[in-house]
């Protein structure tokens, strides 16, 4: 690792997450291999389920199979490389690729906020008003929703990660994480950063933003499920939002555990890097688990997938 003080800026980082385990830490490449193939596999059934079965393309299960192949991307932005690094011992990364990653990893990290944003939305239409439903979750509304937060999303991490364009590095490039995590790059700069946690802080309030307003939102839809009649209606109303519930406490106390490793400096290094990557990949791990279980209509597609020739499957 190179270490350069003065005016010249470092191109190429070193990423030494997990350096203090030595020569054992090649082996970390297993079982993030392992992950990397379970993950890709499980949210590419339930996104190939939901694409191919036309009973299944209703708003509900399209955000489902949207909220599935980001978690099939998110893992692959990042895990090849780290497994690849962690067998081979070549920490190496170009200020470019770095740029790529971070933003690659924040650009996700919003949308499935806005996904389950939207999953939160839907339901409240569905059970709150459900006669006036169709008419509101309709294509166009559904598309400039989308499209508005699309725009949010896109504006805030190119102004969070263009900031880094400019930010010169001349003290040291060693990055004590396992890939471009924003914070972890940002705080190596030289001269002022004030900006650069400004943009962080404008991020991390939108989507604690999105969070309060899907916790309001999943209050009122219980409140009413509770006061309506019991019923067959109910009970699958509840089901299908503890089903949504599950997913969001997943997505949000995986940030709220990552957001906390970097507050508390007793912490130690590595198992800060560890809450880290917990929240980049617990959510791709359990989202497909949680819909392919307790989701009845998927579920039975995919058991269908693997039990039937493909001839009946094409029936279904």
């Amino acid at each position: 690792m190179d270490y350069r003080p003065g005016n010249n800026s470092h191109k190429v980082f070193y990423l030494t997450g997990f350096s203090s385990l030595g020569e054992h830490r090649r082996l970390l490449s297993i079982p993030f291999f392992l992950l990397l193939l379970y993950m890709t596999a499980a949210n590419a059934i339930v996104t190939f389920v939901i694409a191919t079965q036309k009973k299944l393309h209703e708003p509900m299960y399209v955000l489902i199979g949207s909220l599935t192949l980001l978690s099939f991307f998110f893992p692959i932005f990042f895990l090849p490389r780290m497994v690849i690094s962690f067998a081979s011992g070549r920490n190496e990364i170009t200020k470019e690729e770095c740029l790529i990653q971070m933003f690659l990893l924040h650009y996700c990290g919003c949308f499935q906020s806005s996904i389950l944003l939207q999953m939160a939305v839907d339901r409240f239409f569905a059970i709150c008003w459900p006669l006036r439903y169709h008419s509101i979750v309709n294509l166009r509304n559904s598309v400039l929703f989308t499209a508005a937060l699309a725009f949010r999303n896109t504006l805030t991490i190119v102004v969070k990660v263009g900031l880094f364009i400019p930010l010169t590095f001349c003290h040291t490039n060693a990055i004590h994480h396992c890939l471009c995590e924003h914070s972890s790059v940002v705080k190596l700069a030289c001269g002022n950063i004030a900006r650069n946690y400004i943009a962080i802080t404008v991020a991390f309030s939108l989507t604690t933003g999105d969070c309060v307003f899907i916790a309001a939102t999943y209050i009122v839809i219980f409140i009413v499920i509770f006061n309506s009649p019991s019923g067959e209606s109910r009970q699958k109303a509840i089901h299908t939002c503890s089903t949504h519930l599950a997913v969001l406490c997943v997505a949000y106390v995986s940030v709220l555990c990552a957001f906390v490793g970097y507050r508390v400096s007793t912490i130690p290094p590595d198992v800060r890097i560890l809450l880290s990557l917990a929240y980049l990949l617990i959510p791709s791990c359990f989202n497909p688990v949680i819909y392919g279980i307790r989701t009845k209509e998927i579920k039975v597609h995919v058991l269908k997938l693997f039990k039937l020739d493909k001839e009946d499957y094409g029936k279904t």
